[in-house]
């Protein structure tokens, strides 16, 4: 049983560790509108899942090799079960062979009475190794039976530990997806409760899904599929999925200060639409291909926000870094651009 609990142990204690988890988190994010906490907590599950998905490839190539060791096993098995047939001869080929000896032929009798030849006392002698060799081959065949016996609860008890350690750490896996996919569906419900529009099959909560944020980093800047998009409450436009949970906090922390959400003129850019702003606005947008907005990590505002000094501009200024928005640089003079405002996701991720 020390396989067994030696494969188990790592599990149990990583189930704990879980539990531990779930219960010290479960007191952070009690509010379901908080969204930076509930994409936060989105975060972390979904590494908690990829840490036991890795933890369960790991054990499976421990299992794999462990049923290569028991392949081994089984095949000494085999082995020794062949010795043993051939050691099970029947007795009879001995006494056989005893009988084939000279002894028939002269007798007993000369033995006993000092008169036996060299033929006779030949014969003897090699009945006594005959009976010897049947001796040792009893013994032999009796200490193969045990390391039959060995072997054979060995491999048992390996495959049952294998099988037993996949089932409990694949069920482990198992749990935390679930945990993670019913994260991701409050934080979608709570984005929808705020005004993010959602078709009825769903097909925009997959691109509101912060798991699937770096995902969108691997397109072309503005190649981004719109499924891989979130929408904003801001009808007709939309960015990457950790970039609009932090947009809608912020947007509604602006709503409590001044009464009503920020205006937005421009967010995700695709490629063309890059192409034909750089022509219409020659030194007010970036190289099309190179524009934060193709990355979905960008947005112009209105409403205020675009006269630098305004209350709304200052009041952004002051708060948008708490959402892991900024206004960059350079936007303060080359080119002065007020109304746009950029999300870095490192930023968000040390709030």
């Amino acid at each position: 049983m020390v396989v067994v609990a030696s494969l188990l142990a790592p599990s149990v204690k990583a189930q704990a560790q879980v539990q531990m988890d779930r219960q010290t988190r479960a007191r952070e994010w009690r509010d379901p509108g908080n969204l930076g906490e509930l994409r936060k907590e989105a975060e972390r599950s979904a590494k908690e899942l990829e840490e036991a998905t890795k933890a369960l490839e790991k054990r499976r190539s421990t299992i794999a090799a462990s049923e290569k060791e028991l392949k081994t096993k089984l095949t000494a098995l085999q082995e020794l079960e062949r010795r043993l047939a051939v050691m099970r001869q029947p007795v009879s080929q001995m006494v056989e062979l005893l009988y084939e000896q000279p002894i028939a032929a002269g007798g007993v009798l000369p033995f006993l009475t000092e008169g036996a030849d060299e033929g006779t006392l030949r014969a003897l002698t090699d009945a006594t190794h005959i009976v010897a060799v049947r001796q040792q081959a009893v013994e032999q065949t009796s200490a193969l039976y045990k390391e039959t016996e060995r072997l054979a609860a060995e491999a048992q008890e390996l495959r049952a530990g294998n099988l037993l350690a996949e089932a409990q750490l694949a069920a482990e896996v198992d749990t935390l997806r679930q945990r993670s996919d019913k994260i991701v569906k409050s934080l979608t419900a709570a984005l929808v409760k705020l005004g993010i529009k959602i078709d009825k099959v769903g097909r925009a909560a997959l691109g509101c899904d912060p798991l699937r944020a770096a995902t969108a980093g691997d397109y072309p800047n503005g190649l981004i599929p719109k499924g891989m998009l979130c929408p904003l409450q801001q009808k007709g436009f939309s960015l990457r999925a950790d970039a609009t949970i932090a947009f809608v906090s912020l947007n509604e922390a602006y709503r409590k200060r001044f009464g009503k959400p920020m205006c937005v003129t421009d967010a995700y850019r695709n490629l063309a639409e890059q192409q034909s702003i750089y022509y219409r606005r020659p030194g007010f947008a970036a190289v099309p291909g190179r524009s934060n907005h193709g990355l979905g990590l960008a947005v112009d505002l209105c409403g205020g926000v675009e006269r630098s000094g305004s209350a709304e501009f200052v009041w952004m200024e002051r708060n948008s870094k708490k959402y892991g928005w900024f206004h960059p640089s350079w936007a303060y003079s080359s080119p002065f651009e007020p109304w746009h405002w950029e999300y870095d996701p490192k930023m968000d991720s040390l709030l």
